[in-house]
């Protein structure tokens, strides 16, 4: 479990020290430094994971599967300032410090120090050198999902790859292999704790799954099959009961909206999470109308509760108050939801922690932290 992760020269950040929790939530004004914190999760990942194609000493890897973030010079922060505390160099760097909690009586924790280092003579390199690698590996071998606000749209075929999907458990960075993930892994089940929905027909994903996605549209159902003789697979809706339309019938997804096919990789993210798992997602709640934003939200707090971590970006307040909803109910402890509001100050950004208390209030609520609802209604009243 990440406890607090530190940026140091990073696009938006001199430096920055993030306290991270089960459930971290990232919200602010765009443009305001949100998504360099998950960009900075992944581009470890990718550089020094288990699934980099070469070697991990060949320095930190800017354009890969999870994310592209440009050239070194790209990632440099303009007012960039001194790293001594990091490296004895004259030289830019790049630096990230993740504090690893270890779950274990004899040890207080990890820290992994990755830096990088800004070559002068070479700023549009997409690879920088990297230093002071060190045997740590924390959450890089984890099992992982990233899921980016740019997911899959409604069509009538999807990828189907065994390397991916079924070796990996990877469902893609936009969701793309997670038709074919739920195919093949239909009959898994799904541990008995705050994830299984009550109102599923079995434990099984596949019922777990539709059983969601109820939540956010009722009466609806889904089939994910392969197309014999192809690389692809199909899926495909039916909508019944409270739906009020043919449950025989089946509905390509081009037909139903963007709304479901968008959410469908979140909730089977969610669903299939473990204890040791990292998790980062990006607007879970686009294309969702606000009820179904706030059942996500629960779904989320449902999978930080079985122990894993999710760092999620959110515009939504819905989804907010969804897990102030869930530490109230006492589905989520106070202390596992860590919030985050990210607003520019000019020369970069600065951070707020709203802490959340047992009663789900927060104890304080800054300008601009998802106060346009009041600022229009004051508007309207005047």
């Amino acid at each position: 479990m990440i406890t607090q992760l530190t940026l140091v020269n990073f696009k938006a950040f001199r430096r920055l020290e993030l306290p991270m929790g089960p459930l971290t939530l990232l919200t602010g004004l765009n443009s305001s430094g949100k998504s360099s914190v998950l960009q900075a999760l992944a581009l470890l990942r990718q550089s020094f994971g288990p699934d980099r194609s070469t070697s991990p000493e060949e320095g930190l890897l800017l354009n890969g599967e999870l994310v592209e973030v440009g050239t070194a010079r790209d990632v440099l922060h303009d007012d960039f300032g001194s790293a001594d505390d990091l490296l004895a160099t004259d030289a830019p760097v790049v630096g990230f410090v993740v504090d690893d909690e270890v779950d274990d009586e004899f040890d207080d924790g990890n820290v992994g120090r990755f830096i990088a280092r800004y070559d002068l003579q070479q700023p549009d390199e997409d690879v920088m050198e990297a230093y002071d690698f060190p045997g740590w590996r924390g959450f890089l071998s984890l099992p992982f999902q990233y899921l980016h606000a740019d997911r899959i749209t409604p069509a009538v075929t999807y990828p189907r790859s065994r390397q991916v999907a079924i070796d990996r458990g990877f469902l893609g960075v936009r969701g793309e292999h997670t038709v074919n993930y739920l195919r093949y892994n239909a009959e898994r089940e799904v541990p008995d704790g705050p994830l299984r929905h009550p109102n599923a027909t079995s434990p099984q994903l596949l019922d777990q799954t539709v059983a969601w996605m109820q939540e956010l549209c009722p009466g609806v159902n889904l089939q994910a099959t392969a197309i014999e003789g192809t690389d692809f697979v199909r899926l495909s809706y039916g909508f019944g009961g409270t739906a009020g339309i043919n449950a025989t019938r089946r509905r390509r997804p081009t037909n139903v909206g963007f709304g479901l096919t968008y959410a469908l990789p979140i909730v089977v993210a969610c669903l299939t999470t473990t204890p040791e798992s990292l998790i980062l997602l990006e607007n879970p709640e686009a294309h969702l109308h606000p009820k179904g934003q706030t059942r996500m939200a629960a779904l989320i707090s449902a999978a930080a509760a079985t122990g894993a971590q999710l760092v999620v970006e959110t515009h939504s307040d819905h989804v907010l108050n969804g897990v102030r909803l869930a530490v109230k109910r006492g589905d989520l402890r106070p202390d596992d939801a860590v919030i985050h509001f990210f607003r520019g100050n000019g020369s970069g950004a600065e951070v707020i922690s709203p802490r959340v208390d047992e009663d789900g209030m927060l104890a304080q609520w800054p300008e601009g932290f998802f106060d346009e609802w009041e600022n229009s209604l004051d508007q309207l009243l005047d």
